[in-house]
């Protein structure tokens, strides 16, 4: 340890420093009572294009991304890359999606996507599902950030599980404090950080090792051609390209369906914050790219892991090719990256828990205070269990959970996504849809297994083709083919519902309230049960002033 003493002073330093902004987030536009899920959990819906950039984008690109990607690339090769196109391809998907559902929250109140499956298709059951699904796959998220902090602590030689209760700990606190509030702060200097970090890297990395960039994807490639297993070099094999689609695909559907992403972009002033965002959001993907290329410099630089963490690649890289004090900023860049997501999804499945389970079936009718009260203990309880699953499970198994976290969220995308534009889905089939596609993914998943490691079941999320009974080498990724359960399902459940005269749910959604703005005339006189920026209190649920006859509408 003491070999990386100025590592570890620098990186205190500095997680002190942001910890010290966390707290002192409370007092950042204060409003008069943080008592209210608008304010505490969405950060009273009023950030700007600035803000909500660096919020949504250090919410996305986590600690996580930072070491497991580059890793993947140094022990996968080009499979790693799918983390590229993906966050390029996700962002004119969710200009389509995150528009309309911002609009609809706006004129109702909701804080979270099960608020408006609630509304849009009068099924507390369907809400409830879409808020367990959303909490379910969050937790191994939340989990995997600590990830990021345990690699950095172990290249310092800081070993145990202590370090990393007494950050979260810490992180427990400012959140609990301040809310929303506190990661949106302390994303500029999470992002700055990183920025500074990769730049720096992608000059002086390759200026160390010989032939440059070249020698760098001539050590990669034939670091792969001589695997005793061979599978992609710098290129993906043919086995291998339908996987790197269709995850590609499914991870791009995926990402703005957790409710921590939507979380930041209800937390927007407006929708132009939004269009802008979503314009300039790809330049983080740059950054992904130029991160993901660290796991080449690492096999170039004969960097090897700590035991077997491959997670411990790129801070190894850092310590080898850095000197202490900058090697000490880098793996502050690692930590501090891990605490924004952190805290925004523990933000965001305790606001599932108060709104869609506690308010609406325990205490219909919690108060403001109420709900933001039970928020921020949940909020604990959930970064308790973060700490819980990296204390009891193996890391690589936590890693799986995340794979498996992506697979279920996808449920969620036909009341969620396709909600936002057709009511035509029956709730009944849309419950049916989700339950065959849960059904289908869980079986999917239990039959994918690593020789290579010895893990039978739920290795990964690459299924392989030839266990359908195709003569073929090929993998896809699991969440598709459960997504497409899903949506088969659900479009039959609802034939047959309609077929059957089955009672649908009231939707008390109008079709201007998709396309609503802050100050919008179209529903400044709108007769509703909750104010434009907020519920103040009103439950979500269906409008007894505006029902509406069920059946199909746009």
């Amino acid at each position: 340890m003491e070999a990386h003493l100025t590592e570890i002073i620098i990186f205190s330093a500095l997680f002190l420093l942001v910890s010290g902004m966390g707290f002192v987030a409370a007092r950042w536009r204060r409003p008069e009572n943080l008592a209210s899920l608008d304010e505490w959990g969405l950060g009273g819906r009023n950030f700007g294009p600035w803000v909500t950039w660096f919020l949504v984008g250090g919410d996305l690109y986590t600690a996580y991304t930072f070491v497991a990607v580059p890793a993947l690339l140094w022990g996968a090769g080009a499979m790693g890359f799918f983390a590229v196109p993906y966050t390029i391809v996700v962002y004119p998907i969710v200009f389509l999606v995150l528009l309309r559902l911002w609009s609809i929250s706006h004129v109702h109140g909701f804080v979270t996507p099960a608020d408006f499956v609630r509304a849009r298709f009068g099924s507390p059951t369907l809400a409830l599902l879409v808020a367990i699904t959303g909490i379910v796959a969050t937790m191994p998220y939340i989990a995997l950030q600590l990830v990021g902090i345990e690699a950095v602590l172990k290249s310092m030689g800081v070993t145990g599980h202590l370090p990393i209760i007494i950050a979260f700990a810490i992180l427990a606190a400012y959140t609990y404090q301040s809310g929303l509030r506190a990661p949106a702060l302390i994303a500029f200097v999470k992002d700055t950080l990183i920025y500074i970090v990769i730049l720096v890297a992608i000059f002086a990395i390759p200026a160390q090792i010989d032939g440059g960039w070249s020698g760098i994807f001539d050590a990669a490639q034939a670091k792969f051609d001589a695997s005793a297993a061979p599978g992609d070099g710098i290129l993906l094999n043919a086995n291998n390209q339908l996987q790197y689609v269709t995850l590609a695909l499914g991870s791009a559907l995926a990402l703005f369906l957790y409710p921590h992403s939507i979380t930041g972009i209800l937390a927007s002033r407006n929708r132009d914050v939004i269009k802008r965002n979503m314009s300039a959001l790809p330049a983080y993907s740059l950054l992904l790219g130029l991160i993901a290329l660290l796991g080449f410099m690492a096999i170039a630089a004969g960097i090897q892991p700590i035991g077997k963490d491959n997670n411990t690649i790129v801070p190894q890289l850092f310590d080898k090719m850095f000197p202490d004090w900058f090697t000490g900023v880098a793996y502050a860049a690692i930590g501090i990256g891990a605490l924004v997501p952190a805290a925004i999804m523990s933000i965001a499945a305790a606001n599932l828990f108060t709104r869609n389970i506690y308010k609406e079936y325990l205490k219909p009718d919690a108060s403001d205070a109420d709900e933001a009260r039970v928020s921020k203990i949940t909020s604990l309880l959930v970064k308790v269990g973060a700490v819980l699953c990296i204390l009891f499970l193996d890391t690589g198994f936590s890693i799986d959970l995340q794979l498996i976290g992506g697979v279920i969220i996808l449920q969620t995308l036909p009341s969620v996504a396709l909600g936002l534009y057709t009511r035509w889905f029956h709730r009944s089939g849309l419950i049916a849809g989700w339950v065959a596609g849960m059904g289908a993914g869980m079986l999917l998943l239990y039959n994918i297994g690593n020789p290579a490691t010895g893990k039978l079941h739920f290795a990964g999320s690459a299924f392989p083709l030839e266990k359908l009974g195709l003569d073929t080498k090929m993998t896809i990724y699991a969440g598709i083919l459960a997504l497409a359960v899903n949506l088969a399902v659900a479009a039959l459940g609802t034939v047959i519902a309609r077929a059957m005269k089955t009672a649908d749910g009231v939707d008390s959604t109008e079709p201007d309230h998709y396309f609503a703005d802050e100050g919008d005339p179209r529903i400044k006189d709108l007769d509703l049960d909750v104010a434009t920026h907020g519920t103040h209190g009103t439950a979500p649920g269906p409008n007894p002033k505006t029902p509406k006859p069920q059946g199909p509408k746009p």
